[in-house]
């Protein structure tokens, strides 16, 4: 089955790209290629953010990126049919020995979140393990209103429902009402149901749901970078160990691991790693 790629082009560069890569190393008007990058959704704002600098400043590379879920995305590169795969979860033992190599691009919170109507503001990581295992079913037991709690998650390859599950000892334990393939579709139907409740990147939340803190801590860039709000996971980039990548894609990994992109990953609402 084919799959359809979004192909992040760009019209206007924004004033903070072009400024954050004027003193770029590397600029090169004649540098031309392609970079393909596939995988997690939950990090298509990073993803586009840095895409569109790094198209903006290097005009005859083309950037796409595919969001197809972690999962989906490891498979690509081990299969070759991207250059550097997307993911929301550190690399599995087999993964490596297959021969893939994981770097960390930047740390993002996994917000709790609900419908802004829902009175509650605050959840320990245990009242959160023991909702989404079935042991907590309604509302008013952890202080709202009398109302059957309704837990929606993300499908089974997904890089943010490894990491939740990972961070609230939960791993398939977790009695969903839906599983869903994006951080977009788990928004999407927490902000329609009152009763609801998922999670989801940082980096993605809007306003039509209310993200809960976790223990007291308020899930924010600074709280992430502290270590204080314990729910966060790594953004990877992963390639192949033992090939080189193209000069384009290469061009555009330093890039995103260079001093150049720490900005520019705080403004997409995660933290860079270096």
């Amino acid at each position: 089955m084919k799959t359809t790629k979004r192909v992040l082009t760009f019209a206007t560069a924004s004033l903070l790209s072009l400024s954050l890569l004027a003193g770029c190393a590397g600029n090169d008007a004649a540098s031309s290629g392609t970079v393909a990058t596939d995988g997690s959704t939950s990090m298509e704002q990073v993803i586009g953010t840095l895409g569109e600098a790094f198209e903006q400043n290097n005009k005859g590379i083309t950037f796409t990126y595919n969001p197809t879920g972690s999962g989906s995305g490891i498979k690509a590169v081990q299969e070759g049919r991207c250059d550097i795969g997307l993911s929301s979860r550190a690399l599995k033992d087999d993964e490596k020995a297959s021969g893939l190599t994981e770097t960390v691009l930047a740390y993002d919170g996994i917000a709790i979140i609900v419908h802004p109507d829902n009175p509650i503001k605050d959840l320990s990581l245990e009242n959160i393990a023991a909702i989404y295992t079935g042991k907590i079913t309604n509302w008013k037991d952890v202080g709202g209103q009398d109302a059957e709690i309704v837990l929606i998650g993300r499908e089974a390859n997904s890089g943010t429902r490894d990491g939740f599950e990972s961070i609230t000892d939960t791993k398939d334990a977790c009695q969903y009402r839906q599983e869903l393939t994006s951080t977009g579709d788990v928004i999407t139907t927490v902000a329609s149901n009152p009763n609801a409740i998922g999670y989801a990147s940082l980096a993605a939340i809007k306003d039509s749901v209310k993200p809960l803190s976790v223990g007291g801590v308020a899930p924010s860039e600074s709280a992430v970078q502290n270590g204080s709000y314990v729910v966060q996971r790594p953004f990877m980039m992963v390639t192949k160990t033992d090939a080189k990548l193209s000069d384009a894609a290469q061009k555009f990994f330093d890039f995103a691991l260079s001093k150049d992109a720490v900005e520019l990953i705080s403004k997409a609402g995660a933290v860079a790693a270096r």
